[in-house]
């Protein structure tokens, strides 16, 4: 059976079935700012750690108003997210939940990432402004970006660096316990820098970011732990013009945002010594939409896109990469800023992510 919808024919049999799939995604919208609250609140760390409880207890642990816990408590249940038992009245957060959820699960805490849609819902009048007049939104709009950026990296770039990302470099651990020079470009919070400070003492690290607030963060977080080693400077890291000081330079996340990609990357390989890498990580695209469409958070990370990453980009007078710029466009975007040998992985622990090994000179 068809029906006509505009100037298309529809089957009603297709039509039924979107409305159903509609109707789920509004509903796990609706759940996932929720366990953003449950984040934010500290909720899920605390019901982690309690026996089955009514509202009020658990209100008590958290230091919470009793009737708002109640209220996100039904919002929970409801999206099978925490127990309720009706004969007692009590709530409990299962054991198998509470790995994907509480901060002690971290680097699997998804309940950290479901933050992006409150910071990105906090700009969506500004970016529906932005498709009309084609401009970009600053940084300066996104209402705690630095700090959700610094727990996402720390998911998926802290937890993972001794492990799995610095292996990736044959002999790179070993380097940098005999001491080199390091420079994370867009160093954000510096949570990356400071960790690698605090391994590898007789190295020493650098991060430029053009945030002043998250330069502040960094150096805040440095001085508190002592790290003498560890550096954050406020730069443009377009406009950054250091000959061969470096013997590795990393990039998390951070190139498609960049108003002059292409000038980041020369700079890049402009300040690596001969034997020097640079380890980039940028988002698993593919330069082509039908294949990024069997990446599991594709509309996620579209979405991310469309509202920060090719926004902040266009705000500046960049080129609007966006997230999604993909492995096909990086990889030559790499070799027209003089580098010869480009090497991509992927590693187990994080699905968002590509990672980068480039040298500057030819292997």
């Amino acid at each position: 059976m068809t029906t006509s919808v505009g100037t298309q024919s529809a089957d009603a049999a297709k039509q039924e079935a979107f409305g159903g799939r509609m109707v789920e995604t509004m509903n796990a919208a609706a759940i996932s700012l929720s366990i953003s609250l449950g984040h934010r609140t500290g909720l899920f760390d605390v019901m982690s750690a309690l026996r089955p409880s009514t509202p009020a207890t658990i209100a008590e642990a958290a230091g919470l108003n009793e009737r708002y816990v109640r209220e996100w408590l039904g919002a929970m249940v409801t999206g099978r997210v925490i127990e309720f038992d009706p004969a007692t009245g009590l709530y409990r957060l299962p054991a198998e939940h509470a790995a994907w959820l509480t901060r002690a699960a971290s680097p699997n805490n998804i309940a950290a990432s479901m933050q992006w849609f409150g910071v990105l819902g906090y700009v969506e009048d500004r970016i529906v402004e932005a498709f009309r007049h084609g401009r970009g939104v600053p940084y300066s709009a996104y209402n705690r970006f630095h700090e959700v950026m610094a727990e996402e990296s720390h998911q998926t770039v802290v937890c993972g660096l001794t492990v799995h990302i610095l292996p990736i470099v044959p002999g790179l651990t070993e380097r940098l316990e005999r001491g080199i020079e390091v420079l994370d470009v867009g160093c954000g919070s510096g949570r990356a820098m400071n960790h690698l400070a605090a391994l590898y003492p007789r190295s020493t690290f650098h991060g430029y970011d053009a945030s002043p607030e998250a330069i502040a963060v960094a150096t805040d977080e440095a001085k508190k732990r002592g790290l003498m080693n560890a550096k954050f400077r406020v730069q443009d890291v377009a406009a950054f013009d250091e000959p061969e000081r470096f013997d590795l330079v990393t990039a998390f996340d951070a190139i498609h945002d960049q108003a002059k990609p292409a000038a980041v990357l020369q700079n890049i390989h402009r300040t690596l010594r001969r034997e020097g890498v640079f380890l980039m990580q940028d988002i698993a695209g593919t330069s082509h939409l039908h294949e990024d469409c069997r990446h599991p958070l594709g509309a996620l990370l579209y979405t991310i896109s469309c509202m920060h990453c090719m926004s902040v980009s266009l705000a500046n007078g960049g080129p609007g990469l966006g997230a999604m710029w993909g492995k096909e466009t990086a990889v030559r975007m790499l070799g027209e800023a003089g580098f010869p040998s480009v090497r991509v992985e992927t590693l187990p622990h994080d699905i968002l992510n590509y990672y980068y090994v480039a040298t500057p000179t030819a292997s």
